[in-house]
């Protein structure tokens, strides 16, 4: 048999039925070198993060009957002797459970070892879960302690997996303010968010009940878009959208609430099956949720170092006091501005009136407002400009004007005072004061020529006929007219007194023209919504405060209802009141036509003239 001669560089290695050849030169074999040393060190790198052991919970808030999972992890291998903590406050439903994994992502290795326990509360309240420990190469490792908050049972279904218990258990909507402390006449901010888990997704909603603002002045601030983002809500991850936010300013101090705000939403919940494509078939569910009142304690502004000047502004402000002219022709006209600029409450406080010389006409002064409302808060111009008419030539001071504001930041008064102003009437009448009727002086006559004729020589003179007044006409005429005045003054003094008689009709009287004399600015806004709403309101508040001497901060409708109820109002009278603030309300988050303003503006009228024949 002939014998097959081995090829001394060829060796053949069987390994099950596979062979491994190593005919192999010098080059291949560094580099097969470089490549194992490269993943040694790859895999060196992947297990050279630090070690850590970490502490995770299924939830950071639960009931008093539901139950817990906590899970301490360490990401180092050869770690042992785990020490859980003192689950004081809680007792184990079970663990602990241990479990290892190890794997390799993008030639990266990754270890973790995990102990996990069920845990459930045994009493209500806030708990703090101590840090657990583990050895590892002679060194101990601390988890981090955790906040549990234990609230009042809730109502688990037979099964975990109902859908209506997931939506209700995923969704949140929740009112966010901005402080909770605010002094009156401060700007604060109310934010309604809807939050909801990443593992279902909201289909469409409705609002059922929007927010009131009972001892609040309110403005919506617009939402540009639903722009979802990432947001943590009782210590677990959610998306979230803004979905309303208002500014709110306290009108009254002491502890007033915010309404919720209440919606009807359509939740897509996964059932966890799938189609026959493999999309994952969703259950729409219809739930209804409600935001939590939120309560505000609002502080009185101090009473020490209130200047007399001071009518309720609060932010940071400017005043000014300028003339369009300070040199006139008599009955030329100027205008005097008064000027407010600033952040604060704008529109909650008044102006001050400036003081004039009683030669100097003053017109009833015009409002003008130039004021964004957003995010910032309250900000702009608020401008009363005066028509100033001068009767007689000479020269007037407009004295100096003192407004004042509660300042936010040095939580002090600040007050302004504007400088004087002179108006200089060069041509017009001249003045008459009594040194120029009383004066004897006399005065040099100027002959000019023309003033006198010539002194008349020749003069003829006639007797002139003299009338006797006795028997004439006008004797008799004035004779018989006091005896036609008797029986008319009769008619008329019994017409006064059936007037005076009829108190009915002389309440109803004097109710009409009280009612036009408040509602007298809105009449003048009717067609600009905003500005007429907001002095419909005024009126409605100043008229209160006149005829109940209650302070403007002390409105609100239920306090109006009891005024009214206590002063023996009418109900229906009661009811019509409220209606006409309700429309002052609405209007402000609705479109309004002018047909609509007329009609509140009448309404206005007739529940002012009714309410004030009862008063």
């Amino acid at each position: 048999m002939q014998k097959k001669l081995k090829d001394p560089k060829l060796n053949k290695k069987k390994i099950g039925k596979f062979y491994i050849c190593d005919l192999l030169d010098d080059k291949m074999k560094k580099k097969i070198q470089y490549i194992l040393i490269l993943c040694t060190l790859l895999s060196c790198s992947a297990f050279a993060q630090n070690p850590e052991l970490i502490t995770t919970v299924s939830k950071n808030k639960l009931g008093l009957n539901q139950r817990l999972k906590i899970q301490f992890t360490v990401n180092k291998q050869g770690a042992d002797n785990f020490d859980p903590p003192n689950f004081k406050n809680f007792q184990i439903v079970s663990g602990p459970s241990q479990a290892i994994s190890q794997s390799w992502i993008n030639g990266q290795a990754s270890f973790s070892q995990s102990y996990t326990y069920i845990i459930k509360p045994l009493k209500k309240g806030e708990f703090l879960i101590p840090y657990a420990s583990i050895k590892l190469n002679n060194k101990v490792l601390k988890s981090k302690p955790v906040k549990v908050i234990v609230l009042d049972a809730v109502d688990i279904p037979k099964d975990p997996n109902d859908p209506n218990y997931i939506a209700q258990q995923n969704v949140h909507l929740v009112a966010e303010i901005s402080k909770s402390s605010p002094y009156v006449g401060e700007g604060i901010y109310v934010e309604y968010r809807l939050y909801v888990s990443q593992n279902i997704s909201v289909r469409d909603f409705s609002y059922t009940e929007s927010p009131q603002y009972n001892g609040f002045w309110n403005q919506d601030i617009k939402i540009r878009g639903l722009n979802a983002k990432n947001g943590t809500y009782n210590g677990e991850q959610y998306r979230y959208v803004v979905l309303q936010k208002a500014l709110l300013i306290p009108t009254k101090s002491g502890k007033l609430t915010i309404d919720p705000i209440k919606m009807d939403i359509v939740i897509g919940v996964p059932t966890g099956r799938g189609d026959f494509f493999g999309n994952p078939i969703v259950r729409n569910v219809t739930k209804s949720f409600a935001s939590a009142k939120k309560f505000i304690q609002s502080k009185a502004l101090p009473i020490e170092g209130k200047p007399e000047s001071f009518n309720g502004a609060v932010g940071d402000f400017n005043f000014i006091v300028s003339s369009s002219k300070n040199i006139l022709k008599s009955n030329e006209s100027a205008t005097v501005s008064v000027k407010v600029t600033g952040n604060g409450n704008l529109k909650l406080f008044e102006l001050p009136e400036i003081k004039t010389p009683s030669e100097l006409e003053v017109f009833t002064p015009e409002q003008k407002e130039k004021i964004t409302i957003n995010s910032r808060g309250i900000k702009g111009s608020v401008t009363k400009n005066y028509t100033v008419v001068p009767q007689f030539k000479g020269k007037y001071k407009i004295p100096s004007t003192e407004f004042s504001y509660f300042d936010l930041k040095e939580k002090e008064y600040v007050r302004l005072t504007s400088e004087d102003l002179f108006v200089e009437v060069l041509e017009g009448k001249e003045l008459v004061t009594d040194s120029d009727v009383t004066s004897n002086s006399k005065k040099e006559i100027i002959v000019t020529g023309n003033n006198f004729k010539y002194i008349q020589t020749n003069s003829s003179f006639y007797l002139a006929k003299k009338s006797n007044f006795y028997a004439s006409k006008l004797y008799y005429i004035m004779l018989i007219l006091p005896l036609l005045f008797i029986p008319i003054g009769i008619v008329i003094a019994r017409k006064n007194k059936a007037r005076s008689n009829d108190v009915l009709g002389n309440r109803l009287r004097k109710a009409d023209r009280l009612a036009k004399k408040y509602l007298s600015e809105a009449k003048k806004q009717l067609g600009t919504k905003e500005a007429f709403y907001v002095a419909l309101e005024k009126a409605l508040h100043n008229y209160l405060k006149a005829k109940l001497r209650i302070e403007t901060s002390d409105i609100s409708k239920e306090k109006i209802t009891e005024l009214l109820k206590t002063e023996a109002v009418h109900e229906d009278d009661i009811n019509s009141f409220i209606d006409v603030f309700n429309s002052c309300d609405m209007a402000r988050y609705s479109p309004v036509t002018a047909v609509e303003m007329k009609d509140d503006y009448e309404k206005s009228k007739a529940v002012i003239t009714q309410i004030d024949k009862q008063l």
